[in-house]
């Protein structure tokens, strides 16, 4: 009579089992590690050309409504240029712009004074409440961009002439202060997506 062999597993079987399983286990890990991280990489992408295209936009907007309202300094006793650009430094540039959105009807103006600055690579722009400010009023700020190496404006006179300074040279002292431009070139290096150009008209 012949005997029948025990059910079950051997201890070799077993043990293979749980080296397949922890194989198994460890590659589905990883590979959702690897996903985890690709996914977060693909949104940090996805962030930062939203806030570029925000950048770009906020940029473009603002230019295109210059507005040729001179303003009072803050002490009062000089004339700043409805658009001041000296080409250097943090400050980038001082203008006035129109179209300032006011939903909740509160009474004020329109128009709306507006600078960008430039530091540590972050770009910064600011605006004030009022145009004829003094020296107790602060302006508003928020960062609009970061990674920014560096933001260089060219400005289009009516003769077809580049500038790299706003108001340029040759201008009376009765004509600079309301004079704009008939373009503006935006040139925005980043140090992720290097130079963007934007050629902005400024409508008369």
């Amino acid at each position: 009579m012949m005997r029948r062999c025990p059910s079950g597993f051997t201890l070799l079987e077993v043990l293979v089992a749980v080296a397949i399983f922890t194989v198994v286990g460890t590659l589905a890990l990883s590979g959702y590690n690897e996903l985890v991280k690709q996914s977060g990489i693909a949104e940090a992408g996805a962030a930062r050309t939203r806030a570029v295209q925000r950048a770009v936009q906020r940029l473009s907007l603002d230019f295109s409504m210059l507005e040729p309202r001179p303003v009072r300094e803050p002490l009062g006793e000089a004339i700043e240029p409805a658009l001041r650009a000296e080409g250097g430094g943090t400050r980038i540039a001082d203008f006035t712009r129109a179209g300032w959105s006011n939903p909740a009807g509160i009474p004020r103006s329109t128009l709306q004074r507006v600078a960008y600055q430039l530091e540590d690579e972050t770009l910064r722009r600011e605006y004030w409440v009022v145009l004829d400010r003094t020296l107790a009023i602060e302006p508003v700020g928020v960062v609009l961009l970061d990674q920014v190496k560096e933001l260089k404006l060219r400005f289009l006179d009516a003769n077809r002439n580049w500038h790299a300074q706003w108001p340029p040279a040759g201008y009376s002292a009765s004509d600079a202060p309301r004079l704009r431009p008939i373009a503006v070139e935006i040139t925005l290096e980043l140090a992720d997506w290097g130079r963007i150009i934007r050629l902005i008209e400024v409508p008369g």
